[in-house]
């Protein structure tokens, strides 16, 4: 009788269970989009986890399947440090599927734990800049708008970020994995306050004398201001609204300013993420000269 097949060689650090612990916050983080109990939130693909790894979140562990280990070259320097004191797990590429948020997974993903601000730090004057300037996101409800505004911001020299709710709608989280892609990573390093209410920032801004700019669709007759008119180099804090009903009336007559940008007549208006790049884009060139 000729003799049984032999089995493929399982690799003992190979995780093969769905039901592992590790590979249940990973599906948390990136396909179920929220954060783990510690508060982890996923960053998946080569480019990401190499953001995350560069920037100071703590990492919790950091996860490859079999076909992403082509990537662990790339990475070798950031995780193969003495001081990194995280796991570096490995798992199939048909586990590593059902726990992706992408179609298309590269096999890499993360646990990372985002950095905690205050207010206080917020508002500080970071070294090397000529004064606080904050992107408030109020109401921003697409999460590739919340990532592409703050890639923007920090791309153009925005010191902190806020997301907050208003009465008409939430802000969609930094740190879903959809918004983390469309950041480009960015949010792993400008320091932000999620969820704050939004009546308590406004009282403090004012109490910190930063000046609130409210982004608007349409010029006002009353305090509107075109980009170029605004001081950028004092300390600012940029309200965004909500992509389609933008920014409630209270809030705008809250501000201590109106901005609007102005455009041909048959162009009704920019979406938020557009907008906001134009009006970063005028900031760094006037904070540039400083």
């Amino acid at each position: 009788m000729p003799p049984a097949p032999k089995s493929a060689a399982v690799s003992p650090d190979l995780l093969t269970s769905r039901e592992n612990r590790w590979l249940k916050q990973f599906r948390m983080a990136l396909r179920g989009g929220l954060p783990t109990e510690d508060g982890s939130v996923g960053v998946e693909g080569a480019r990401l986890v190499e953001e995350a790894l560069r920037s100071t979140c703590r990492i919790e562990a950091v996860l490859f399947s079999e076909s992403g280990e082509r990537h662990r070259e790339r990475l070798a320097p950031l995780i193969g440090r003495p001081d990194t004191g995280f796991p570096v797990l490995r798992t199939t590429d048909r586990l590593f599927e059902g726990i992706a948020d992408t179609e298309h997974p590269q096999g890499v993903a993360a646990l990372v734990q985002p950095r905690k601000f205050s207010l206080d730090e917020l508002f500080a004057t970071p070294p090397g800049s000529c004064a606080p300037l904050i992107v408030v996101l109020a109401g921003v409800q697409d999460p590739g708008n919340v990532g592409t505004i703050l890639r923007t911001a920090a791309a153009f020299g925005a010191t902190a970020a806020v997301t907050s709710a208003t009465g008409q709608s939430g802000t969609a989280s930094p740190y879903s994995p959809k918004s983390l892609r469309a950041s480009a990573g960015a949010a792993l390093h400008l320091p932000i306050v999620a969820g704050l209410s939004l009546a308590i920032l406004l009282t403090q801004l004012k109490l910190n004398g930063i000046h609130c700019l409210a982004s608007c669709v349409h010029e006002e007759a009353a305090a509107s201001f075109s980009p170029w008119q605004v001081d950028w180099c004092q300390p600012i804090a940029l309200l965004v609204g909500n992509e389609g009903a933008g920014l409630p009336e209270d809030i705008v007559h809250s501000a201590d300013a109106r901005i609007h940008i102005p455009m041909a007549t048959y162009v009704e208006s920019l979406n938020a993420a557009a907008a906001a790049a134009v009006l970063f884009y005028e900031a760094f060139r006037q904070r540039q000269k400083h």
